[in-house]
């Protein structure tokens, strides 16, 4: 550990400004290829002797190599870009085909519980798209008890809805 801790001390500067210079003043970069070059410089700290040849220049040419092949590899792939803001609220939002199959099946067990008077009423109002005066008209009842039945409909609806699934029996 010795060892690698002499040359990180002797040539961090001149690599970070080397590596900086390489990556175009990018220094998050510059900090990557240098982290990398520390790396292989652990991995091959048998190399790092100066009677094997310049320990600067090794560290050099590695972190050279590194820079060449961060920019291959940002140059292999497309740029991700974010969308602004704007632009990302106006992005339409399409929901799942499996959505509308759970939610028919969801409304139509739902319609089951009903009574008679009150799935038929809700049929001539939303399924019909009918006015109140018009379904009261079509069901021959009065347009106040169009309003109720409504009402009341949805609200045994939204209760069956709400409530928890009971699985098991209590014992």
């Amino acid at each position: 550990m010795a060892i690698i801790d002499e040359v990180v001390q002797a040539h961090e500067d001149a690599l970070l400004a080397y590596a900086t210079k390489l990556c175009g003043g990018d220094h998050h970069s510059a900090e990557d290829v240098v982290q990398e070059t520390w790396l292989r410089a652990w991995r091959h700290i048998g190399k790092l002797t100066e009677d094997r040849g310049s320990v600067r220049g090794w560290l050099m040419r590695v972190a050279h190599n590194v820079a060449i092949d961060q920019h291959r590899s940002r140059c292999a792939r497309p740029t991700e870009v974010e969308l602004p803001e704007q632009e990302a609220a106006e992005a339409p939002v399409v929901p799942a085909p499996s959505d509308a199959v759970e939610a028919r099946v969801v409304v139509r067990s739902a319609l089951g519980t009903l009574s008679t008077v009150h799935r038929s009423t809700l049929a001539e109002v939303y399924l019909a798209d009918r006015t109140a005066l018009s379904a009261a008209s079509v069901l021959g009842v009065p347009v106040g008890t169009v309003k109720s039945r409504v009402h009341n409909a949805i609200r045994v609806m939204r209760k069956n809805l709400c409530q928890p699934v009971r699985r098991f029996a209590a014992a």
